[in-house]
């Protein structure tokens, strides 16, 4: 099955402790079905001061499964995503405006 979020899409948090905050997919795990979000999900590393790096807390972002995240469309609102042929291709659109992404 074709991925319906990807790399690089904005997307806003349906659920959760972050729900309503927004993000780009810095990466995703199609075989775990989850994906990390810039600024979401975030949880605190403590790590020990070295010679090469200092040390303190340092925030991270934690996977967050896709089932809680939704696509944000031109209009600035959660969408869900489809597929159809365009040209013999297949592409993904908004269902809320019906455009491509």
């Amino acid at each position: 099955m074709a991925a319906k979020l990807r790399k690089g899409d904005t997307v806003v948090v349906l659920a959760g402790k972050d729900k309503g905050k927004q993000g780009k997919i810095s990466s995703v795990a199609p075989k775990d079905n989850k994906a990390v979000v810039e600024g979401v999900n975030t949880s605190i590393r403590h790590t020990r001061q070295s010679q090469t790096s200092q040390g303190g807390r340092i925030a991270k972002a934690m996977p967050i499964d896709m089932s809680n995240l939704a696509l944000v469309d031109g209009n600035g609102k959660a969408t869900r995503v489809g597929f159809r042929l365009e040209d013999g291709k297949k592409v993904r659109f908004a269902k809320t405006t019906g455009e491509a992404i």
